[in-house]
């Protein structure tokens, strides 16, 4: 339930939060006669018979009732005849009200985009490794006797023109296929069924399979060939025969 549908049952007034704000902007009631800690306790209750606790309702709950709160603190502070500061109209209250609202809502959208953020991050994870040992702190004598050694120095520049050696590869397998066989494979699924999904395409391949399937997708197109259709990012790919 919205902040604002809360029922109140006050001295002055029986209905919905709302309309009880709408009538103490338009001076129709008056504040000063508002028991604002009724409402609070109203709410209270409310909470305490749902069971459960909505954090942008009950933010929204503490913004109007911190306004009123404020509004009603300047009407009952004693001032001078000639300091109207305090002396606000409706217009100029409703407009202030109006304002922290917007704040609010300003404040209540970006702590949507973060907690988006953080969701659609949440499958990631980042491996942390602590610092090799001569990496560390050290004291400053210790710094100082190894780190800054000119020999040490001279070596490591040293070992940076060196060609590293080539890197051996032999224990990988390197699937062989070409763009040919991908081509082929994939006009033998149009003559079969005359539509086929990229998945279907490369199920079971490896990756390598995949971008090369892919290429042969792309010359395909080029050749005007085939027609493929994507309802919206990361769908499936539906491939078929251009007619």
């Amino acid at each position: 339930m919205r902040v604002a549908t809360l029922d109140l049952d006050l001295e002055v007034f029986q209905g919905p939060f709302d309309l009880l704000l709408t009538l103490v902007l338009k001076e129709e009631v008056d504040l000063l006669e508002v028991d604002l800690a009724e409402i609070v306790i109203s709410y209270i209750d409310y909470l305490d018979q749902a069971g459960e606790l909505d954090l942008e309702a009950a933010t929204e709950f503490l913004v109007l009732i911190a306004a009123l709160l404020e509004l009603k603190s300047r009407l009952m502070l004693p001032r001078e005849e000639d300091d109207d500061l305090l002396d606000l109209e409706p217009e100029q209250a409703a407009e202030e009200l109006l304002a922290r609202m917007l704040e609010y809502r300003r404040y209540s959208g970006a702590a949507g985009f973060l907690r988006a953020r953080i969701e659609a991050e949440s499958g990631f994870r980042y491996r942390s490794a602590p610092l090799p040992p001569e990496l560390r702190k050290v004291s400053l004598e210790t710094a100082s006797e190894a780190v800054y050694d000119p020999d040490r120095l001279g070596r490591a520049l040293g070992d940076l023109l060196k060609t590293p050696p080539p890197l051996d590869v032999s224990h990988m397998a390197r699937p062989l296929v070409t763009v040919e066989q991908r081509l082929g494979h994939l006009r033998s699924l149009l003559r079969g069924k005359g539509r086929f999904s990229f998945d279907e395409a490369v199920r079971g391949a490896d990756r390598v399979t995949e971008a090369v399937t892919l290429f042969a997708l792309l010359e395909m197109y080029k050749a005007g060939e085939v027609v493929w259709q994507q309802d919206e990012p990361f769908a499936p790919i539906t491939v078929e025969a251009r007619s």
